[in-house]
C-alpha cells in the first residue's frame, strides 16, 4: 500500500502513514526507518482488521491494487 511520510519537528524524526487504513501510522528516525516500519505497520493493520472483522476496502486505482496484491 502506498505511504505517505513527513518529518516531524515535534517528534524528531519522519511519521509515514497509509491514507486508506485509517489510524495507520509509524516512525523513525530517518525517511528509510519510517518506510520500513510502515510495511510492518499495516501488516499488523490487516492482520488486526481480518480478526476483529473489519471490511477492509480495496485500494483505489491500478497501481494501489497492484500494491495490494503483492503485499498479501
Amino acid at each position: 500500500m502506498p505511504s505517505k511520510y513527513f518529518f516531524s519537528e515535534e517528534d524528531g524524526g519522519y511519521i509515514a502513514v497509509v491514507p486508506e487504513l485509517p489510524g495507520c501510522s509509524a516512525f523513525g528516525e530517518t525517511e528509510e526507518q519510517a518506510l520500513a516500519e510502515i510495511k510492518i505497520a499495516v501488516d499488523l493493520w490487516l492482520e488486526t482488521a481480518i480478526n476483529g472483522g473489519r471490511k477492509i476496502t480495496k485500494p483505489h486505482g491500478k497501481e494501489l491494487l497492484k500494491q495490494f496484491v503483492h503485499s498479501c
